[in-house]
């Protein structure tokens, strides 16, 4: 008896006869999507290393004070922009998904596996980038590690694909290159309007957003969910001090510990009559949001000082907030003796509200705002 054939196997493959799906056409656009990959992924490894520094805590630097402001308004930025290049990219290449035979060779077969991964993870890393930006989790899992190890996986795979590739990317990676000459004329224009029109649209994303960080763009902050004017004070907020649990009357007996070899507290009265100190330090978020502001505190070290503690010391500052993954923070001692680390008890010249951080915060340069812990209570030096 003879069995009938799958349906898959009965179909005839699709046809694409449409122009401008061909191996010149994908160079051109890889090229950009590969560099925004690539300034997304290094970004994003220095987003990482400062927020999980590990055995490297004590060689982080503090300077320059606005180095995270820049490095992770580039991660959003670029991953912003790679979404119309990657979407005008999977445009160009999709017919060769429903190629038969499914494998010819063990080069096809890295090949197709190399695209299969590459695919999956670019559109899971901006899928979820962007849900970060707009601080929607509807994802069981913890959003950092996730991303973080997927980065990897991607990058992986476009070293792969790009091996497996490299014959056919050399031989289109020039505007005239072999084999494009002999291409109808009216491929080169309408190719010439394709690309013009996925830069517009990369580009157009682009300034809509970044102004949430590059703030001479603030006036055309249209598509980002954060304006860098907005919020009390004249500040955005992430976490306010009701998401945290925090209550007037958490902080109505308020005292801060200071533990080191010689342990004291101090009331908020008599952290104000301490020489008290103003700095201009940006808070930049892995949002990709960033703002400057003028704080006034009482510098980190010189309450390390006063306790004692050493100057290689690490730091352990902890929050009055109930819950929250960086309830306590660490600081190398990099941070806690920079002059411009502090202990901030005002903002732009005002006390601090309530989802500030009232009644104190840390400040420091060149770190991420999760880090830039408020409402603290504790400072300890390890």
């Amino acid at each position: 008896m003879k069995l009938p054939l799958p349906l898959a196997a009965r179909l005839p493959a699709p046809r694409f006869r449409g122009r401008l799906h061909d191996a010149r056409t994908a160079t051109a656009i890889g090229r950009w999507l590969g560099a925004a990959v690539a300034v997304c992924f290094v970004t994003g490894l220095i987003s990482h290393l400062l927020q999980h520094p590990g055995p490297l805590a004590d060689v982080l630097p503090s300077r320059p004070l606005w180095g995270y402001r820049v490095s992770q308004g580039l991660h959003v930025a670029s991953g912003t922009a790679a979404v119309p290049l990657l979407l005008a990219k999977l445009w160009t290449v999709y017919p060769r998904l429903f190629a038969r035979p499914v494998v010819r060779s063990v080069r096809h077969a890295l090949e197709r596996l190399s695209v299969a991964v590459l695919v999956a993870t670019a559109l899971f890393e901006l899928a979820s980038g962007l849900l970060n930006i707009a601080q929607w989790y509807p994802y069981p899992f913890s959003f950092v590690p996730v991303h973080f190890a997927v980065g990897w996986l991607l990058t992986g795979a476009l070293v792969l694909h790009l091996a497996v590739k490299a014959p056919e990317i050399r031989a289109h990676w020039r505007r005239r290159s072999p084999g494009t000459l002999a291409l109808p004329a009216e491929d080169d224009v309408d190719r010439r309007s394709l690309l013009t029109a996925v830069g517009l649209a990369a580009g157009a994303v682009t300034v809509t957003t970044a102004g949430q960080s590059f703030t001479p763009l603030a006036a055309l902050d249209l598509l980002a969910p954060r304006h860098p004017d907005h919020g009390p004070q004249g500040l955005p907020v992430n976490r306010t001090a009701a998401q945290a649990g925090v209550t007037p009357g958490a902080v109505r007996d308020w005292r801060l510990r200071v533990d080191g070899p010689r342990p004291y507290t101090l009331t908020l009265d008599e952290l104000r009559a301490l020489p008290q100190r103003e700095v201009v330090l940006p808070i930049a978020c892995v949002e990709g949001w960033s703002r400057s502001a003028r704080w006034t505190g009482v510098r980190v070290r010189d309450l390390l000082d006063r306790a004692g503690a050493p100057p290689g010391a690490l730091i352990r500052v902890t929050s009055l907030q109930a819950h929250g993954a960086y309830r306590v923070m660490t600081m190398p001692h990099t941070y806690a003796q920079d002059p411009l680390t502090l202990l901030a008890l005002r903002l732009n010249g005002e006390e601090l509200s309530y989802d500030h951080g009232y009644p104190a915060r840390i400040i420091a340069p060149n770190r991420p705002g999760v880090l830039q812990t408020k409402w603290v209570a504790r400072v300890e030096a390890l």
